[in-house]
């Protein structure tokens, strides 16, 4: 190789053109450039499209599944109206119906099964006693018997 130039060729080179046989500089730093900025592009859309997942996690939503998977739809299916719902439920506190509830039908089933036995308590005047809770076998009401056994 010789180290002169090509007659033909400019006299006058940029500077970032290398020389026959040398390493290209500016190819080099445009390809490690290229890949970085591809990959922080894909960060920042990965994070951005996680955004409605992780307000809902960071919340403690009910309906954090419900987010997680619309974020999964939009991203696997390029629907972004999936995108905007997912974030539209991660923003907004959705009413807890479920605990009331439970706690009512817990009641009703306690109130179905009768009173508990208290072995250490007293008897308890009864409001409005049944008649058989009146009366003994023999006919004798409770109040006779607690007088004739006091």
């Amino acid at each position: 190789m010789s180290p002169t130039p090509h007659p033909l060729a400019s006299h006058h080179l940029p500077s970032f053109i290398p020389a026959p046989g040398e390493t290209d500089v500016l190819t080099v730093a445009m390809a490690i450039l290229l890949v970085a900025a591809v990959l922080g592009v894909g960060v920042l859309f990965l994070r951005l499209h996680t955004l409605p997942e992780r307000l809902a996690h960071k919340s403690h939503k009910l309906q954090f599944e419900i987010v997680a998977v619309l974020g999964l739809l939009a991203l696997f299916t390029h629907i972004h109206l999936f995108w905007v719902a997912g974030l539209l439920l991660a923003l907004i506190d959705i009413p807890d119906f479920t605990t009331p509830l439970r706690r009512i039908a817990g009641a009703l089933e306690a109130m179905a099964r009768g009173p508990a036995p208290h072995a250490n308590e007293p008897d308890r005047i009864e409001l409005h006693p049944t008649v058989s809770e009146l009366q003994s076998a023999d006919g004798e009401t409770r109040e006779r018997k607690r007088a004739r056994s006091s």
